[in-house]
């Protein structure tokens, strides 16, 4: 049930009446944890028709993007920043519902790649186009407010030491 008042606001008044520093700071990094809830909660209702969740979709999407339609779990994880066990744990599920097939690297005998199946390639394609019906959970926030969002949070994982440089195509100011 919806409380009646906003919990950051209040938490943020508080902040500031005992004269605590960074109450803008504070608030921001509360609202931004409180809306990865939010937008979790949004996409993996989202894709639960489609039988996952946001990190197997991730894992699908990454696959369906490679060239090959295969990567080694090891660059899987690097790509979406995730622990070795986590890489482990999604790909494993996605074996198991026939999305995606443990390969032999051709080359490299200590290499397992993780291959996309047909079946695979149709469910993130489907899912794909159901995230993008519901604006990836979005909803609320205007085109300018997305783009503001997106903006600043580039910057954040830029200075978090996530990428060195501004990604192809993207620019968010001097650096």
């Amino acid at each position: 049930m919806p409380l009646s008042f906003d919990p950051i606001a209040e938490a943020r008044r508080n902040w500031e009446a005992h004269g605590w520093m960074a109450a803008d700071r504070m608030s921001a990094a509360t609202s931004i944890t409180r809306a990865h809830q939010i937008l979790l909660q949004r996409i993996d209702a989202a894709l639960e028709p489609h039988g996952l969740v946001f990190s197997r979709f991730e894992a699908l999407a990454l696959l369906s993007f490679s060239r090959t339609g295969s990567l080694p779990l090891g660059k899987i994880g690097d790509r979406l920043q995730v622990h070795p066990t986590s890489v482990t744990n999604t790909i494993d599920r996605l074996e198991a519902d026939g999305l995606v097939a443990r390969v032999p690297h051709p080359t490299d005998r200590r290499t397992t790649l993780a291959q996309l199946t047909d079946a695979g390639r149709a469910v993130v394609t489907a899912a794909a186009a159901t995230l993008a019906d519901i604006g990836y959970g979005l909803d609320g926030m205007s085109d300018l407010e997305t783009s503001r969002t997106d903006t600043a949070l580039v910057a954040l994982r830029r200075a978090a030491g996530d990428f060195p440089r501004d990604p192809p195509g993207r620019t968010t100011g001097p650096h």
